[in-house]
């Protein structure tokens, strides 16, 4: 039987481990991640279904009844083009909001400058121009 003192101290133990875990393996910064994701994911489905899809209605003819046209096979079957017409083009601008959200958001870093070098002046290695000693030839510079 385990006394109450060593019980906190492995409930203790085991919440410390816990603790490094989740920082260690970012599990945290993903958990997060997927919440915001979770949230532009809406914002953008909003975008789409309230103002993009609209105007597209207005372009394309009889509004969504497009959506409702089949393909009949017979024996009371039917191919449903319209529905999956309508998904891809839905897909398709979903993506491109994406892109533009995105692309406001998210600045590319700036490429990142080389470090400055020299050649050794006796095996004219390229090396770091802070380097005292060339790491080829070892020999001073």
């Amino acid at each position: 039987m385990v006394n109450g003192g060593e019980a906190t101290r492995r409930a203790g133990g085991l919440a410390k481990e816990f603790r490094e875990f989740l920082l260690k393996q970012n599990v945290v910064a993903l958990a997060a991640g997927v919440v915001i994701g979770a949230a532009i994911g809406k914002v953008v489905a909003g975008i789409v279904e309230f103002v993009v899809m609209p105007i597209v209605g207005l372009v394309l003819p009889g509004q969504n009844e497009w959506r409702q046209l089949k393909l009949e096979i017979g024996g009371g079957n039917a191919i449903g083009y319209g529905e999956v017409l309508g998904r891809l083009l839905e897909f398709g601008i979903i993506a491109l909001v994406v892109f533009l959200v995105l692309k406001a958001f998210v600045r590319a870093p700036p490429p990142a400058t080389p470090a400055p070098t020299k050649a050794c002046p006796q095996c004219l290695e390229t090396i770091p121009a802070a380097a005292r000693r060339c790491r080829a030839c070892t020999s001073e510079v």
